[in-house]
């Protein structure tokens, strides 16, 4: 499905960066784009800090295949640390994960497009030439959500705040969804028991919630984990929670 209204003209793509966790699935993907666009220039990761630290001075991307579902990754928080870090550079999400609340949360973060990872090879030349073209791309038969807006954070707003988190933060978040006390979270950083208190009340803060538990419910409802193939009413519960 194209999104003609949007297109912005052609867009010169030479450089792109694929960040997907499966090795072959990536390689196989970085072929398919050096035969449509003939980059001079194409680099893969298989998680998000790897890719984020690709991007510099010596490599900047025409273009970004992302996949969601990453080891260092939480919901779309992934995306959203991405497009800040390179804002005009088109994003073009690439997930199993295909419910009509995260690709229209995704768009509306100013996705370039969604392309489902089932996809057959016509479809996804369809779309890598859209985005060449400067349109943005959906999955054939989408229908955006007519869901009334509520006070309720939405998921791009609980995504927003898990990205914000530092690093450290983030491990730290990590271990407290695993269930960790704080003792067992020091010695698995090597950090003072005390400085990890500090870094909770940091995250708490950060995160607007008053407890571990709270915290915990949040990061979880953020999660994509587990949610492909779910109806569009509960994906609708989820990302909302």
């Amino acid at each position: 499905m194209l999104m003609n209204a949007e297109s912005q003209g052609s867009v010169p793509i030479r450089s792109i960066l694929v960040i997907d966790d499966h090795p072959l699935y990536c390689d196989a993907l970085a072929s398919t784009l050096e035969h449509i666009f003939e980059a001079k220039t194409i680099k893969t990761a298989t998680t998000l800090s790897e890719g984020l630290k690709l991007i510099g001075a010596r490599f900047s991307p025409d273009l970004v295949m992302l996949d969601l579902k990453l080891p260092d990754v939480t919901g779309i928080s992934g995306f959203l640390r991405l497009k800040s870090k390179i804002p005009d550079v088109p994003v073009l999400v690439i997930s199993a994960l295909t419910s009509v609340e995260v690709i229209q949360t995704l768009m509306t973060a100013g996705a370039a497009g969604f392309i489902p990872k089932d996809v057959s090879a016509k479809v996804l030349q369809s779309a890598l030439i859209d985005v060449r073209e400067g349109r943005k791309f959906l999955p054939p038969g989408y229908k955006q959500s007519s869901r009334e807006p509520t006070d309720e954070p939405t998921a791009q707003q609980i995504a927003q705040k898990i990205a914000d988190l530092t690093p450290q933060q983030s491990r730290i978040m990590k271990l407290i969804c695993a269930g960790k006390p704080n003792k067992q979270i020091a010695y698995e950083l090597s950090l003072a028991e005390a400085t990890v208190k500090a870094h909770i009340t940091a995250l708490l803060r950060r995160l607007g919630v008053q407890n571990r538990t709270q915290a915990a419910v949040l990061v979880e409802s953020a999660s994509l984990e587990g949610a492909a193939g779910i109806s569009d009413a509960d994906a609708r519960a989820f990302l909302s929670q």
